[in-house]
């Protein structure tokens, strides 16, 4: 078998998990909706509950933001706060590992503040469990002491607006998920969206950036902002070291095929893991637990970071049998499908069920 090293997935310019930001990152971010570029009806209907919320003098219902990574959750909620005018705290699920924890975020909370949950799908159970009552009737449920002279002490909170943030929300449990009264969605950006967000950037960054710069560079950053900026950054660099006073198409297609980013946005890594399975496994079908042994990564990652932009323009199939090589993908990598795949076997057409 034939053994491929992949880089480590922290060194991926494409990735889109969250990752330790650069101090460019925060002052890219828009602070007001009406700046928040793409998710148009998301953020006209949030605009309404806002502005609602406000008239009624209450605490913005609990808020869900569920989608892949990189698309602005984390933004979004900030903004949200600023909106409102009120406090924004923020902390992650796999941070709150015990009930005390969550109950010293809520009782430091002041009236309508926004307490910001991200990967709110890894809270433990127990501490879930307390969440509840906390969300729906602004109460904490605590036990003091232990064995016979346990006692249960319910704590009154402010009225406050809780917004969770998860990649992976079916991982939610139904009773939380419902108690989320405003679940949005966020979509992957058109590069007509994206190239609006990297001008305005490259302003922030002082970059003197052509508009079809700005439209190679989206059209490369797989339909995610937070990899937009990461590549824009980096075509900075080079265009800096060649001595570029403008960044036109002609210097960020240069950069970006430096950097390994082909004109759909895959990396060495995505054609890496494409070839595995075309040249190892004959295109499929191949176990997700062998690829990850082959290529040196672990499940996740290649389930959360590599598959969904593939699986998205169509050039991997995931069947019950494991992954399998499309046919664009074979294209993509300049070889030609073999006859009698193995994923032949696996569908069946309407029209082969005529000619039987």
């Amino acid at each position: 078998m034939k053994q491929t090293t992949a880089k480590p997935a922290l060194e991926r310019l494409v990735e889109r998990e969250a990752l330790p930001q650069e101090p460019a990152d925060v002052a890219l971010r828009p602070q007001k909706l009406e700046d928040f570029i793409g998710q148009p009806a998301l953020c006209d209907n949030l605009d309404v509950f806002i502005t609602a919320a406000k008239q009624r003098q209450q605490a913005l219902d609990h808020v869900l933001l569920y989608g892949p990574p990189g698309l602005g959750k984390t933004t979004l909620a900030q903004i949200i706060a600023k909106e409102l005018g009120v406090n924004f705290r923020a902390t992650s699920g796999p941070v709150i590992a015990r009930a005390g924890d969550l109950a010293a975020l809520l009782t430091n909370l002041q009236p309508y503040d926004v307490l910001f949950i991200d990967e709110i799908h890894r809270l433990p159970a127990v501490v879930e469990e307390i969440l509840y009552p906390a969300m729906e009737d602004f109460q904490l449920d605590l036990m003091i002491g232990e064995g016979p002279a346990a006692r249960s002490v319910r704590i009154d909170l402010p009225p406050f607006t809780l917004i969770g943030a998860t990649t992976r929300s079916g991982l939610i449990t139904r009773p939380l998920r419902e108690r989320f009264g405003i679940p949005l969605r966020l979509q992957f950006y058109a590069p007509e969206e994206l190239q609006k967000i990297i001008a305005r950037a490259a302003a922030k960054l002082d970059m003197k950036l052509t508009d079809d710069g700005a439209g190679e560079i989206a059209r490369r950053a797989r339909g995610t902002p937070r990899v937009a900026g990461r590549l824009l950054r980096r075509v900075r660099d080079f265009a800096a070291v060649d001595g570029h006073k403008e960044i036109d198409v002609k210097a960020a297609d240069a950069a970006l095929t430096r950097l390994e980013v082909d004109r759909r946005g895959f990396d060495a890594m995505d054609r890496r893991y494409l070839m595995v399975i075309a040249e190892n496994y004959a295109g499929g079908p191949v176990g997700v637990e062998t690829l990850a042994a082959v290529l040196s990564e672990q499940r996740d990652v290649l389930e959360e970071v590599i598959e969904p932009y593939l699986l998205q323009e169509g050039l991997l199939q995931r069947t019950p049998r494991g992954r399998v090589l499309a046919d664009a993908g074979y294209r993509h990598l300049g070889l030609n499908a073999p006859a009698g795949r193995q994923i032949d076997l696996l569908t069946t057409t309407e029209s082969d069920d005529e000619n039987d």
